[in-house]
């Protein structure tokens, strides 16, 4: 910003006429007045190496100068008086550079003199908790509510005031769709509030200098000290890659997807034909398509089908088999059958050359 450049110029300027003036060094007042300049410069290089606070604030800037001339005092005193030029010259760079500090990372740091984090502040001496918190897209979602259900959600469940703002101005939404979709999502708020043993807090918690919701989030992660959880993908790596700790229940149902290898035999629900000639899809109990050849005649028949190969992509799983035909022994996993896989069949004597 451009106060924090005339701060900058002005706490130079001070530091350079301050050596040149007192003349610290025994080589005239232009070497003193660089030298001056090289050291308040030094000082600005610390600052800029620490500016990593959000927009600063009035009060933190003055509580962080007076906090710095306070500091400043106590090391005059601690010296004691001295006629030395080098050590009046210290003592005066000292009562710049302890204000200078003050001003700047207290401005800078500003935001956590607000009441809802001055309690954050405090939260490694009472019990830790595991705050878990829910983003828009997860909880219009519904499969969090499942989760909880079932107990593997533990800890606090996390509703931050913005979000709820967010779900009200869709369900509020004048396209069909999306009113129905922010509806669900405040059904399902509900249904966790009602849950046994489920922890749910709204939190009013709020960074008015964010304006993105999923940037919101993660700020407020980080001053809980807790999780995210979302299925929402982007959110997802830009969490990961400031820090934050992501639940993403996306992964979790990929992660409980059954495992099968080739050569397994399964039931399967034939729905439609396939793409290519003679096939069937079938679909899973949690939505893994299931390809099976020699099945087009088979459609709305539950059938056996051995496993032919498994296909991971980045929509999913896709599990490929082959109908086994009725009286038809089941083959056998091994590499006889594998073999046999790729063994050419035989020419039959009608066919022609």
């Amino acid at each position: 910003m451009a106060w924090f450049i005339i701060v900058r110029l002005v706490f130079l300027g001070g530091g350079s006429y301050l050596a040149a003036a007192i003349q610290p060094l025994p080589w005239g007042w232009v070497a003193n007045a660089a030298f001056g300049a090289v050291l308040a410069a030094a000082v600005i290089a610390l600052e800029w190496r620490m500016r990593d606070a959000s927009v600063p604030h009035l009060l933190g800037a003055v509580l962080g100068a007076s906090v710095g001339v306070l500091f400043a005092g106590l090391l005059d005193r601690a010296m004691g008086p001295n006629a030395d030029a080098r050590w009046v010259f210290v003592h005066r760079f000292a009562d710049l550079v302890f204000p200078y500090i003050g001003l700047v990372i207290g401005a800078r740091r500003g935001e956590w003199l607000e009441p809802s984090r001055l309690v954050t502040l405090f939260r490694a001496t009472a019990p830790q908790r595991r705050h878990k918190i829910l983003d828009t897209s997860v909880i219009i979602d519904g499969r969090v509510a499942d989760i909880c259900e079932a107990g593997f959600l533990d800890g606090t469940l996390v509703v931050p005031q913005f979000v709820l703002k967010e779900l009200q101005q869709i369900a509020d939404s004048g396209d069909t769709m999306r009113r129905n979709r922010g509806r669900r999502g405040l059904d399902i708020l509900q249904k966790i509030q009602k849950m046994t043993g489920v922890e749910v807090t709204v939190s009013d918690l709020d960074f008015p200098e964010v304006r993105e919701v999923d940037l919101k989030l993660i700020e407020l992660a980080r001053a809980l000290q807790g999780k995210i959880v979302t299925n929402d993908f982007n959110l997802n790596k830009v969490a990961q890659l400031r820090g934050v700790g992501v639940l993403n229940i996306n992964e979790l149902a990929n992660a409980m997807k059954p495992v099968v290898l080739p050569g397994e035999v399964m039931k399967v629900f034939i729905l439609k034909e396939g793409k290519e000639y003679n096939q069937g899809v079938a679909y899973l109990d949690d939505g893994t398509m299931v390809v099976v050849d020699n099945a087009r005649r088979m459609i709305s028949k539950t059938i056996d089908i051995v496993v032919t190969s498994v296909l991971q992509t980045t929509a999913g799983k896709m599990i490929f088999g082959r109908h086994i035909e009725a009286g038809a022994a089941s083959p056998a996993p091994g590499p006889d059958r594998e073999d046999a896989k790729i063994r050419p069949r035989p020419a039959s004597p009608q066919q022609p050359s």
